[in-house]
């Protein structure tokens, strides 16, 4: 029997609506200090480990979900429901620790912490907690203080219960809830188990559905494993969140002697230089510049923004308008319509965040793309890039504004994403100080002067670095790029990975000078011939006469001297005389006319990958092959396989 897709999704919202009402009830229940302290134990009333699973460490509390009476609702269903609460208590158990850690050491000024503040703070604090973090549950705990004028004694006071979202993690449930089937090369059969009616009184209420789901071009056809979706409903269709996996090889944290670094620039997105670690322990680098450039992107998405909070202005006006009416009598007219603008507004709003969302990610997954294949045609082995959690943007409202709205966290998911393909490590290096001192001279203690030009050197600026030291002037995302590598490349054996995620990182920097050398230029066919041969590339006439003897053995031949032509074949830019017109008469002259037609041009896509930038201009340095670094492919890889959305 074959299913309407209205009904499909009918039914489909039913069963989200079904799991997130059960995990609703069930996280309100146990948002208590009690049940909390009770969860962060990790042991069971039994005196057993709580498992990993999220579903079984809630049913071993006995906190399993129950369905409303009248309602019939599988016991896979209410594992999907506790899967779904389980991990919103336990992320809420991550925010609890920083928010104590904040209580407990709280500065006398809020806004800026003195050095033993710090050190006090993160003696309290687990590892790895980012400063961004750290300022935000700071300014969350200082808005409830000025507001009720007292400290809040922990998170139920600070936050209300979390909110989770329609949707349905069937990887919590089994083969009696949910199967899936490969049948093609680009075709997915989903069976799984969906309410005839919004509320199933019995099992006869529940049957099988077959979803057929197409698979995108991104997910390859050597697929080692298609795993259990995820349901959701939005917009009036099914969406499939799909995971798979596949092999890849191993990538070793340590033993990297050629190695790509990356920064994230203040003139451009992406800023990289190629270094090598020499056997002496000393860094060398070409000095070849590679930047991606996405300015033209970014003033766009920036413009967007823009109009994003124009409209979410405009809808709160609409919001107080109506509330301001609600007291009136229903007779108004004006409620009718500034509800209708209202809506008008609201869609308008949520077209754009999807404007923005989409180019956000065409633009990650495109320079994602870009950075591995510079490595990969460099022949490096690791891909060195700054730290995030140090990275904040500090400053002035439009300089906070642009540096917010970047895409680097889905640049470096993409990166990493990317890099695993192709057997290239990912680790990141601190951030502080990469754009302050000099990659030439001493271990960082020569400071840059930031100016606007080398011309300038003057005038302060952000753009151009220059060091009075050494006399270094190059650009100043340049220069942070190859301490970065330095940083990277000498700090190597400290490489921490984390277990949970997988994640590497070099938490002390050990900073390092870097050495410009020149690459050797690659021999041509006539070099490599003249090398077999053993003559001489450029042979030259051979001496009659010694260099003591310059007597000479007759006259001197006549030379016929080169005269300087005194006309030109070329038409001339303006006619010596007004050109004749019979019909109106004469006229002053004007430009030559080109009888010479334009020859067409290539159309469709561009031959070299790394131009191929859509609409939106993007410009990046093309991925070239080098000598003795390593070897590549001459183009970079078309984005069409590991980005859906496809920024050109």
């Amino acid at each position: 029997m074959v299913v309407p897709a209205g009904v499909v999704v009918a039914r489909v919202g039913w069963l989200t609506t079904l799991t997130q009402t059960l995990a609703s009830a069930v996280i309100a229940e146990r948002w208590t200090e009690e049940a909390l302290d009770e969860l962060a134990g990790g042991v069971g009333p039994d005196g057993r480990d709580l498992p990993a699973k999220g579903y079984k460490a809630l049913r071993r509390l006995g906190w399993g979900s129950r369905s409303e009476p009248g309602v019939y609702v599988s016991d896979r269903v209410r594992c999907c429901a506790d899967e779904e609460a389980a991990r919103a208590l336990r992320l809420a158990l991550h925010r609890r620790t920083i928010i104590e850690a904040i209580l407990k050491t709280w500065p006398e000024n809020s806004r800026k912490r003195t050095d033993a503040e710090w050190a006090a703070l993160r003696e309290a604090l687990p590892a790895g907690v980012p400063v961004a973090e750290i300022r935000h549950r700071t300014r969350q705990v200082q808005a409830i203080i000025d507001g009720g004028g007292a400290f809040p004694l922990g998170i139920i006071e600070a936050e209300d219960a979390p909110f989770n979202a329609a949707q349905i993690l069937l990887a919590a449930a089994d083969k009696q809830l949910v199967t899936v089937t490969r049948t093609g090369e680009r075709t997915v059969e989903l069976r799984v188990q969906l309410p005839s009616v919004e509320r199933p009184a019995s099992r006869r209420d529940w049957a099988w559905h077959v979803l057929p789901v197409n698979l995108p071009r991104n997910v390859p056809g050597d697929v080692v494993k298609i795993c259990v979706p995820s349901l959701r409903v939005k917009d009036g269709r099914v969406r499939v969140d799909l995971p798979f996996e596949v092999e890849v090889p191993f990538a070793p944290a340590s033993g990297h002697v050629i190695a790509a670094g990356f920064d994230w620039g203040l003139n451009t997105l992406l800023a990289a230089t190629i270094g090598r670690l020499t056997p002496h322990g000393r860094v060398e680098s070409d000095g070849r510049p590679l930047s991606y450039d996405a300015s033209v992107v970014s003033a766009k998405l920036h413009r967007l923004r823009g109009h994003r909070e124009d409209l979410a202005a405009k809808r709160r006006h609409y919001d107080n308008l109506l509330t301001g009416l609600a007291g009136q009598a229903d007779g108004d007219v004006r409620g009718p319509e500034l509800l209708a603008s209202r809506e008008r507004t609201d869609v308008e709003h949520r077209r754009v965040c999807a404007r923005i969302r989409h180019l956000n990610d065409a633009l990650a997954w495109n320079a994602a793309r870009w950075a591995v294949d510079q490595a990969g045609a460099a022949g490096a082995t690791v891909i060195y890039l700054e730290d995030l959690a140090t990275l904040e943007a500090r400053g002035r409202r439009q300089g906070n504004a642009r540096l917010s709205g970047q895409v680097r966290g889905r640049v470096v998911d993409a990166i990493r994403h990317l890099a695993a393909k192709t057997r290239i490590a990912v680790v990141t290096v601190p951030a502080r100080g990469t754009s302050r001192f000099c990659p030439r001279c001493g271990d960082g203690a020569s400071e840059l002067m930031h100016v606007l030009a080398p011309d300038r050197l003057t005038q302060r600026g952000w753009k151009w670095a220059y060091c009075s030291a050494c006399g270094l002037s190059c650009d100043r995302d340049r220069a942070a790029a190859e301490r970065i590598v330095s940083r990277g490349l000498l700090g190597q054996q400290t490489t921490f990975t984390d277990r949970t995620t997988g994640k590497r990182a070099i938490r002390a920097g050990v900073d390092g000078n870097v050495t410009r050398v020149r690459r050797p230029k690659k021999a041509t066919r006539a070099i490599r011939r003249a090398r077999r041969s053993g003559t001489d590339l450029h042979p030259r006439p051979e001496n009659r006469t010694s260099r003591a003897d310059r007597s000479k053995t007759g006259p001197t031949r006549k030379r016929q001297t080169r005269m300087r032509k005194m006309t030109s074949s070329r038409m001339p830019d303006r006619r010596p005389v007004p050109a004749l017109t019979f019909a109106v008469g004469n006229r002053p002259a004007g430009q030559a006319p080109q009888t010479n037609r334009r020859k067409p041009g290539r159309t469709g896509l561009v031959r070299d990958f790394h131009h191929r930038t859509g609409f939106h201009k993007a410009r990046a340095s093309p991925v070239l092959p080098l000598t003795e670094y390593g070897t590549g492919s001459r183009h970079a890889t078309p984005p069409a396989t590991p980005n859906p959305h496809g920024l050109g």
